[in-house]
């Protein structure tokens, strides 16, 4: 049953929403400018600097890379949250909490602290600005959030599911993949998803662990508006709102994806 929403919470809502999506509505059309300089709104269009996005190699090469992170990331994530959600699912008490706790601090610490910790670690272990150093930083910074999506699924699950499967002879594995996975596929779909988004927009970990030969679109964005106005940015910037937006409302539409909110 539909319950009434009073106008004050309609105001509210349409506010916050004109604020959120704002930035938006002035970076698109500054992206078909056919000016050198931004200028809203623009006096003319031009698709110049989308071709200068997807031709430029410093401007290709930084797409590829936040995709290939990106998916890599997305992989790992989603394996290491799922476990982790089903291990803490086994534990009760102060030991399932704590667990919990300490998986969820990247969630809780401060962006800058988090990147100068990784930051110092990483060149310690000589791993900064590589591509294996990017997979290990951007998945610790997403796993809290796949971990989260897949545990909100599992408490749909009831445990007499998988002892029945037990007891029938089903193996960990076989009841995992016959009775668990079905249906919290759409945490783990979440959390993918999730763990996609949080590293293909992640900027201010990779901007200490960059390299002159690995960096990526965000960090070529940050890098690029510090030391030029070049309209090229909001192009980027376009391509990254698309991507990202179609990605999770595609998922959504499906009725596929659980959040942790659900």
């Amino acid at each position: 049953m539909r319950t009434a929403t009073s106008p004050f919470i309609r105001i509210i809502g349409t506010l916050t929403a004109i604020i959120l999506i704002g930035p938006a509505l002035v970076v698109i059309p500054l992206s078909f400018t056919d000016r050198d300089s931004f200028q809203f709104p623009p006096s003319g269009w031009s698709l110049n600097y989308y071709e200068r996005l997807f031709t430029e190699p410093v401007w290709v090469q930084s797409i590829g890379l936040s995709l290939m992170l990106a998916i890599v990331v997305a992989i790992c994530t989603t394996v290491l949250g799922t476990l982790a959600a089903l291990g803490i699912s086994r534990l009760s008490g102060k030991i399932a909490s704590s667990v919990r706790v300490v998986l969820m601090v990247p969630l809780v610490v401060p962006g800058i602290v988090a990147a100068v910790a990784i930051y110092q670690s990483f060149l310690s272990a000589g791993i900064d600005g590589t591509f294996g150093g990017f997979i290990l930083a951007h998945t610790a910074l997403a796993l809290p959030i796949a971990m989260v999506t897949v545990t909100s699924a599992l408490q749909d699950v009831g445990p007499n599911q998988e002892l029945a499967s037990q007891s029938l002879g089903a193996g960990p594995v076989a009841t995992f993949m016959s009775v668990t996975l079905p249906q919290i596929r759409g945490g783990v779909i979440g959390g993918a998803l999730f763990a996609f988004v949080t590293s293909f927009d992640e900027v201010v970990v990779s901007l200490f662990i960059q390299s002159p030969s690995f960096r990526t679109l965000p960090v070529q964005m940050y890098s690029s508006v510090t030391t030029e106005a070049d309209p090229t940015i909001a192009a980027a910037s376009t391509v990254v709102l698309v991507l990202t937006t179609a990605l999770i409302a595609t998922a959504f539409r499906t009725g596929k994806v659980q959040t942790p909110y659900e």
